[in-house]
């Protein structure tokens, strides 16, 4: 690995120099390294759960930026070349003009009833509805957003009449809404929307022909009903018009390639005569702690002449407030700031909430947003009204100095403040013209944990402030891109030899959305926190089922991070806090982490996983000096496992989406590990009858397995239902970790039976449904030393990557006839697509 990594620096550096003569200060990045899979979603921004970036189309100019939970995060990109604009990111959102104002804007009043209406008529104009009550919008429970009226029940009815002055037909008009959970839809007794059990705010949808016909002049009506499953609930909408003859950057870019690379993104343009690279980098190096928690993330830009003579080009940028609230209600501030060498926009709420919100599809709204440029004579920097300032670039090629007056505080449709830059780029040639912005988020305190509330790891405790991390961001820019650079080429190459192209462009994917799902902080003692968030699941912090599937990323490049997943729940029991004899599933909701809120215990799951994680650091670091620390917890939950973990009882895994499982022989295989585990430790710790009494128990207990999972050419998913399957991916660990306690004729039959088993998207989970998880069959298909086994299981999920229509960052859960994800994504579950590369680290 050594040779091909220096090979690999030399040839980073020769790419880098062949690139062309800088116009600028800045380096040239080397985007020769291509890749062809067609992402679910393209990470941007990817630093921590809440300052995070997707574009979930094709062409980046297709859509919105998103952040994870596929709220906008506006980003809008254009470049104009001899006065022709191009627009290269992100769209411009409708101007629409109010019709019927969501609570956003007024506290709209209509009549509602808990109490099931008789018959459809409750959808008609004409219905009586004088029993019902009056309130105001918006009806849910409590500390939903602008609510009014408190609903409480299963259900709620709610009916909205109103007047128009003129006919619609002949408008474009948009339905905006929020729900939770199912809900449904009428206008003018026309169904408009009907969802499964879900939740999501702030959606936008346009009519259809039928519907807008029905909206006359006169009076109109909207009617809905939601069903609340669990949880929270939610009701509000309205209607707007879109307001013509308002765009300005309507002409696009042509997007002739993106490549995913483990720490950037690349995509590369042709705009008119001007060939443009845009280059996202988020430098999340795990080897370098301070650069991993830095809140900064580049967007870096790269052009050239492609006809040899030399043309006038300008560059433009945009963000909105929107990356610094958890909805468009909120009130926000605007600040200008400058220092001899950057320039800062910086936008955050009025209320600063600072970790008052806790949960899953939550956006952060305490903290600041910053965009910041260079100080330079040729950027120009401003906030400015939604439409002027792009006017102002269509105009000039620059967006004025002229300060806007009366910024709004508020993000509605019609007058929205952005965040804008532009720089005039001067004549240029077919020689290199680079530069770049640089986003970032200071989000004040990160974490409370227990009884502190703690600040995110590159402040250093308090003492290094934004202004600092964007200068050194500045500073280490050249460095940064070489690293990254460097980094990308040679985890590609070596996850090729390791796996092939298909499997070195997966774990490309996954490299930054993994990270990304988790926040690093220090504990007053100095400790490392690795907290991971629960995206899209529950929304838990630290949970110890989602550190175990990650953990093969962190093992191979920084297996002191592992030890900051682990260091909470080791420190939960060890503080007295949580008194039971198996480790915790979790120790809050991101991001309060002061005790389990999860509501099902998951003892022999969570209990393995601790032990195995232990053991597989002390593998990795050739010493057990972190199991020290924690031997008395991890002896108490070995008992557990030795006591309940041969036929486990009626309890919680991490793979019971279809029900609860008595007798599950692949969580047995995960208590047999477990005490493997600490046989080994205890091994390395020079305990030698402690090792040889553990080893020798876990030993039996395998031989007990195999009896009583046998069933014939393969092993059941529960020792007491013949004719049943699953992948059995927790042995894996028996091969990586050197147990040898297993038949290999397990593993020979299993295979053997998976490759039959396989549909068009992957090897389901087991017999009981057609879903899978991506990241146990990575661990399954490194079961295998044969490469086609390996190849044959991976392939699909390739095939799974580059089709499904579930556009968000790639589920870990999807249907393998349909390619549709199940629920789930941006989770950090994916760092184990890192196994095989794993494996190759510890064989070697």
């Amino acid at each position: 690995m050594k040779k091909n990594g220096l090979l690999l620096t030399l040839i980073s550096f020769i790419a880098l120099l062949s690139c062309g003569k800088t116009a600028n200060k800045s380096i040239v990045i080397a985007t020769d390294l291509t890749t062809e899979l067609r992402a679910p979603s393209y990470p941007l921004v990817t630093v921590d759960p809440y300052f995070n970036a997707w574009s979930n189309v094709n062409n980046l100019y297709d859509d919105q930026v998103r952040h994870w939970t596929e709220k906008e995060f506006p980003l809008l990109g254009a470049l104009r070349v001899d006065g022709t604009i191009y627009r290269f990111m992100g769209v411009e959102k409708l101007p629409l003009k109010t019709i019927l104002p969501t609570s956003h804007e007024e506290k709209w009043e209509g009549k509602y009833t808990f109490q099931q209406p008789i018959g459809e008529g409750w959808k008609s104009l004409d219905y009586d509805d004088s029993s019902w009550a009056i309130g105001q919008a918006a009806f849910g429970t409590q500390n939903e957003p602008n609510l009014s009226t408190l609903w409480q029940t299963k259900d709620i009815w709610v009916r909205r009449t109103f007047n128009i002055d003129e006919d619609l037909k002949d408008r474009d008009v948009f339905l905006h809404y929020s729900h939770d959970d199912i809900f449904e839809l009428y206008i003018n007794d026309i169904q408009v929307v009907s969802t499964d059990y879900s939740w999501k705010y702030d959606v936008q949808i346009e009519l259809s022909e039928e519907v807008k016909a029905t909206l006359k002049k006169g009076e109109n009506i909207i009617t809905a009903h939601c069903h609340n499953r669990t949880g929270g609930a939610y009701v509000d909408f309205g209607l707007y018009e879109l307001e013509p003859n308002k765009s300005t950057l309507s002409n696009t870019a042509i997007q002739k390639s993106v490549s995913v690379l483990p720490t950037q993104t690349i995509y590369k343009f042709d705009c008119g005569e001007i060939e443009l690279d845009l280059i996202f980098t988020s430098p999340l190096l795990l080897d370098d702690l301070e650069l991993v928690s830095r809140p900064v993330s580049y967007i870096s830009y790269q052009l050239r002449s492609k006809n040899n003579q030399t043309h006038d080009v300008q560059i433009y940028f945009e963000s909105t407030p929107q990356w610094a609230v958890h909805n468009i209600s909120q009130a926000v501030t605007y600040e200008e700031i400058a220092n001899d060498r950057l320039k800062f926009l910086k936008t955050g709420t009025v209320e600063q909430p600072i970790l008052e919100k806790k949960g899953d599809d939550i956006r952060i709204d305490w903290g600041y947003f910053y965009l910041a440029g260079h100080n330079d004579k040729s950027t120009n920097m401003k906030f400015g009204d939604y439409w002027n300032v792009k006017q102002e670039f269509n105009s000039t090629g620059a967006v004025s100095e002229t300060k806007t007056e009366n910024l709004s505080e508020k993000m509605n449709s019609e007058n929205m403040t952005v965040l804008a830059y532009s720089k005039d780029l001067g004549k240029v040639s077919d020689e290199m013209t680079t530069g770049y912005i640089m986003l970032g988020y200071d989000d004040i305190y990160s974490v409370r944990y227990f009884d502190e509330d703690l600040k995110a790891y590159w402040t250093k405790d308090g003492t290094v402030d934004i202004f600092t991390a964007f200068e050194d961001a500045v500073n280490d820019y050249s460095t940064i891109m070489n690293r990254c650079d460097e980094f990308n080429r040679e985890l590609l190459s070596e996850a090729t030899r390791v796996g092939g192209t298909k499997y070195a462009e997966l774990i490309s994917l996954v490299y930054r959305q993994s990270i990304a799902a988790h926040k690093l902080v220090k504990d007053k003692e100095g400790n490392l926190l690795f907290f991971s968030k629960e995206n899209n699941s529950n929304g838990s912090i630290g949970t110890v089922d989602i550190t175990y599937p990650s953990s093969p990323l962190y093992l191979i490049y920084n297996p002191d991070l592992v030890k900051g997943m682990l260091n909470p729940i080791f420190y939960y029991s060890e503080s007295g806090r949580w008194t039971k004899p198996f480790a915790a599933h979790d120790v809050g909701t991101y991001p309060i982490a002061t005790g389990q809120t999860y509501g099902e215990d998951m003892p022999i799951e969570e209990s393995g996983n601790v032990l195995i994680l232990t053991a597989a650091i002390a593998e990795i670091e050739g010493n057990a000096d972190y199991a020290a620390q924690h031997w008395e917890t991890l002896t108490i939950w070995t008992e557990y496992l030795k006591e309940y973990g041969l036929d486990p009882e009626n309890q919680l895994c991490t793979d019971d989406f279809a029900g609860h499982l008595a007798h599950n022989t692949n969580l047995s295989i995960k208590a047999i590990m477990g005490i493997a585990s600490y046989g080994k430790l205890a091994g390395m710790l020079g305990k030698t009858d402690v090792a040889e009494e553990y080893m020798q128990i876990a030993k039996e207990m395998a031989t007990q397995w195999e009896t009583m999972a046998d069933d014939g050419d393969h092993y059941r998913l529960t020792f007491d239902r013949p004719g049943t399957w699953s992948q059995k991916y927790n042995i894996v660990w028996d091969k990586l970790l050197g147990f040898n306690i297993f038949e290999p004729k397990i593993i020979e039959k299993e295979i053997a039976l998976y490759k039959t088993l396989q549909n068009e998207y992957g090897l389901p989970l087991d017999n009981r449904a057609t879903y899978t998880k991506t990241d146990w069959i990575m661990w399954t298909a490194t079961l295998s030393g044969n490469s086609d086994d390996f190849d044959a299981l991976i392939d699909p999920v390739y095939k799974y990557a580059n089709e499904t229509k579930s556009r968000v960052p790639i589920s870990d859960w999807h249907d393998t006839k349909t390619a549709e994800r199940m629920n789930f994504k941006a989770r950090s579950v994916v760092g184990g697509y890192y196994m095989k590369l794993l494996e190759d680290k510890l064989n070697r």
